[in-house]
């Protein structure tokens, strides 16, 4: 068993990581302080492959392996909480369904287009005003078949960068029988007369990863935007999902190892009573169960991107580091807050908004208990 990156990866990982030292951390403060997504970066992210990281390369990808796309989301992470989460949802969610489901006619028209960095990005717009994890009896926002069209009505919240992107791929009924045949996955450019945008939530953290509510009046677009099989949305979104839980474990492991160096630095830096805190037994227990956490999150997200790498079912691995990841991000920025005493509830410190950011990750892509519904369904044989 060999527990090594390839040459390769290390390689990359590197790459990405100088970048994101250079291009991304410098304006994570400023990113969070106006609201704003970090469109110097991206732009400079499309040659670099970081746009298109399960993208094929004949359609302007990096067409990286599933390890490597985890070690690139993790770097972002760990510079940026909000430029992570919006290429992660764009690399995940947007563009997965295409390069998996699409025709040959989408995967040409726009993977090249969002993966160059020239242009916008990629969204998936799921959840409804009342539906969260009840994708299945949930969705309401219906596809109609009209002439060479689809007819769309319906309304989507909480949809990551709806604002900045190019396309939402939107899970629609097409059957109003119900049922797992009933949804599919449709293609709907951000510029189709009908679609509106809502403006940003005022959000706890992220501020720099826009999410929207998204309203589909008459909205029509030609039936060849049907990605993959109609009737066969939830099932695709489903996979799109075990993909994109990788990748939400991968930025908390980066927030995670954020936090933790910004405490390690600090407690060499600080002193109390006399000498540095590092040198007492409490911070150093915080510190010692950090770098054990982050470890264990790390080796349990390689193994369920290794997985899918290798064309195995990775659907409980994936959840089982998905949630591990975010709730010991969790605990690693709040220990880091700790550690910084009251500087650490202050603005002035990044600490602060790590944790901020950090917050969201066990709901994002299935709560933390959505993920043990499915891992016990697997140790209960109940699929």
């Amino acid at each position: 068993m060999n527990f090594d990156l390839t040459e390769e990866q290390r390689v990359w990982q590197k790459t990405v990581h100088d970048f994101v030292a250079k291009e991304v951390q410098p304006k994570a403060h400023e990113v969070d302080v106006n609201s704003e997504f970090n469109w110097t970066a991206a732009r400079k992210m499309g040659p670099l492959g970081l746009l298109g990281l399960n993208i094929p390369e004949e359609y302007g990808g990096a067409g990286v392996d599933a390890v490597s796309a985890a070690l690139a989301l993790e770097e972002i992470g760990w510079g940026c909480g909000s430029t992570a989460l919006a290429i992660a949802a764009h690399n995940g969610l947007g563009t997965t369904p295409i390069v998996l489901y699409g025709s040959e006619e989408l995967k040409q028209k726009w993977l090249p287009l969002v993966a160059s960095g020239k242009n916008k990005l990629a969204a998936l717009a799921l959840t409804e005003p009342g539906a969260g994890s009840d994708l299945q009896g949930g969705v309401v926002t219906k596809a109609v078949k009209d002439g060479n069209e689809w007819r769309i009505n319906g309304a989507k919240m909480w949809c990551t960068n709806a604002s900045i992107a190019e396309y939402i791929i939107t899970l629609v009924r097409t059957d109003p029988a119900g049922g797992s045949r009933s949804l599919s996955q449709v293609l709907v450019p951000t510029d189709t007369p009908g679609l509106t945008i809502g403006p940003a939530e005022k959000k706890m953290g992220l501020h720099g990863s826009p999410t929207h509510a998204v309203t589909y009046e008459e909205v029509c677009v030609p039936l060849e935007n049907l990605i993959g099989e109609e009737g066969k949305g939830l099932q695709q979104t489903l996979a799109t999902l075990d993909g994109g839980r990788i990748g939400i474990g991968a930025i908390s492991i980066g927030l995670a190892q954020a936090a933790f160096e910004y405490a390690v630095g600090y407690a060499r830096a600080r002193k109390a009573f006399g000498k540095a805190i590092a040198e007492q037994q409490a911070v150093q227990w915080m510190l010692a169960d950090a770098a054990t956490e982050i470890e264990i999150a790390r080796n349990m997200l390689y193994k369920a991107a290794w997985l899918k790498e290798q064309g195995r079912n990775y659907n409980k691995e994936a959840a089982m580091a998905k949630m591990f990841a975010t709730e010991m991000a969790e605990r690693v920025c709040r220990n880091a807050i700790q550690i910084h005493g009251g500087y650490g509830y202050s603005s002035e410190y990044p600490v602060e908004r790590i944790y901020r950011d950090a917050r969201l990750m066990t709901i994002g892509e299935g709560t933390s208990e959505i993920q043990r519904l499915v891992i016990a369904r697997h140790v209960l044989a109940m699929e």
